[in-house]
C-alpha cells in the first residue's frame, strides 16, 4: 500500500477538486461566521507561504530533511481541511505536524527537543505548552486524519527519471525547489505527486537561465534535498518567455496524444491519417527544429512533450499545474510577512491558544 500512490489513502481520501476543496473550506467559515468576521485572516496562500517559512525554520534548527518537512505541510493542509484555523494554535500544529511527519518518514525527533525549539522561535505564541500538549495536538492530528497518515511525495518521480530526460545538476535543482514550492499551494490536495514532478520538470527546462553557469542557478537553492525556492527564476526577467515555451510544449503534446486516441477510438482503420496527424503537429512546430542545433534547451523541451505525447500522462493536470505555479509566484511577490504573523499571533491571543 505505501509503495502504491494508485492503492493509497491519499488517492482515494485526501485529493480533491478546487470546488471540493473550496467547498469544504466554505462550510468551516460558515460553521463559525463570527469568529471569521472577527478575526480576518490573510488568503490561504499568504498563510501556507508563512506555514512554509515557519517549518523550514524549525526543521532546519533540528536537521530535518527536505522530505521531512514536505510531510509535515501536507498534513497541516489536510488538517486545516477539517478544523477551523481559528480555533487552533498553529505554531502548535507547525510542531506537531513536524514531529509526526519526522516519524513517518523515518528521521524522527525528540519531542522535549523539538519543543524546545518550538518555544525558542516562537516564545510570545507558545509559552504555555510543552511536550505534553504537543502529544496531545499528535492525536488530534492523527485522529482529523483517521490514521491516513502516507505521504507520496514528487521528489521520487523527479529522482527516477531524471537521467530518461537527460536532465543536468542544475536542471534538477531547480525542479526540486519547484517541488518545494508546491507545498506553498494547493497542489498537494488536488493532483498526484507525479504530475506535480512532470510540471516541475517542464518548468525546470524553460526557466533555467540559458547559457548559464551553475552558479547562476544557485540562488534557486540548495539543489536536490535542499529547501531553496525557484521563486527568484520564476519571477525574473526571462519568466515570460519560459511560461510560453511550457505552454506552447503542452499544447503540442495535448494535440498529438488527443490524436493518437481518436486513431485507436477508430479501431485503428484510420492509423495512417492519426500518424500523418501527428506528423502535421510537428511539421507545425517545424519551424523550431533548426533551432535544435544551436539551443539545446529548445530541443530537450521538445522532446520533453513528444515524451507527454506518447505516455499516459493527464496534461490536462499538468496545465492546471503549471497555471497554479505561476500564479502562485505572482501571489509571492504580494506576500507580507509581517501582516500575516501579526494577523495569526492576534486570534491566537485574544482567544487564550498561547496558554
Amino acid at each position: 500500500m505505501a509503495a502504491n500512490y494508485w492503492e493509497s489513502t491519499q488517492r482515494k481520501f485526501w485529493q480533491f477538486t478546487k470546488e471540493e476543496l473550496a467547498a469544504i473550506r466554505q462550510r468551516l467559515d460558515d460553521a463559525d461566521k463570527e469568529l471569521v468576521q472577527m478575526f480576518p485572516l490573510p488568503q490561504m496562500r499568504h498563510l501556507n507561504i508563512y506555514f512554509n517559512q515557519q517549518i523550514n525554520r524549525l526543521g532546519k534548527r533540528l536537521g530535518v530533511r527536505q522530505q521531512g518537512m514536505a510531510t509535515a505541510q501536507v498534513y497541516i493542509k489536510r488538517f486545516y481541511t477539517r478544523v477551523q484555523i481559528r480555533h487552533t494554535n498553529p505554531y502548535l500544529v507547525i510542531t506537531t505536524a513536524l514531529y509526526l511527519a519526522c516519524k513517518m518518514e523515518e528521521c524522527p525527533q525528540h519531542i522535549r527537543l523539538l519543543t524546545q525549539e518550538a518555544r525558542s522561535l516562537w516564545p510570545s505564541d507558545l509559552h504555555g505548552h510543552d511536550a505534553s500538549r504537543v502529544g496531545e495536538c499528535e492525536f488530534s492530528l492523527i485522529s482529523e486524519m483517521n490514521s491516513q497518515l502516507i505521504v507520496h511525495q514528487p521528489y521520487r518521480t523527479l529522482l527516477a527519471v531524471q537521467e530518461e530526460f537527460g536532465l543536468t545538476h542544475d536542471e534538477t535543482a531547480l525542479a526540486w525547489t519547484v517541488i518545494n514550492d508546491h507545498y506553498m499551494t494547493d497542489l498537494p490536495l488536488l493532483h498526484p505527486p507525479h504530475i506535480v514532478a512532470f510540471t516541475a520538470i517542464l518548468l525546470a527546462l524553460v526557466l533555467r537561465p540559458s547559457g548559464g553557469s551553475g552558479s547562476r542557478d544557485s540562488s534557486t537553492g540548495p539543489g536536490p534535498a535542499g529547501t531553496g525556492s525557484a521563486v527568484g527564476v520564476a519571477t525574473g526577467p526571462n519568466a515570460p518567455q519560459g511560461v510560453a515555451l511550457a505552454a506552447s510544449a503542452l499544447a503540442q503534446a495535448q494535440a498529438q496524444q488527443a490524436q493518437a486516441r481518436a486513431a485507436v477510438m477508430a479501431g485503428g482503420s484510420q492509423g495512417a491519417d492519426g500518424m500523418g496527424g501527428a506528423s502535421g503537429v510537428g511539421q507545425a512546430a517545424g519551424s523550431e527544429q533548426p533551432k535544435k542545433a544551436t539551443d539545446p534547451r529548445l530541443a530537450k523541451v521538445q522532446r520533453f512533450a513528444q515524451w507527454l505525447a506518447d505516455s499516459n500522462i493527464d496534461i490536462d493536470a499538468m496545465v492546471d499545474c503549471t497555471q497554479e505555479l505561476i500564479s502562485f509566484y505572482e501571489c509571492h511577490e504580494q506576500y507580507n510577512d509581517k501582516h500575516t504573523r501579526e494577523q495569526i499571533s492576534r486570534f491566537i491571543k485574544a482567544r487564550g491558544l498561547d496558554k
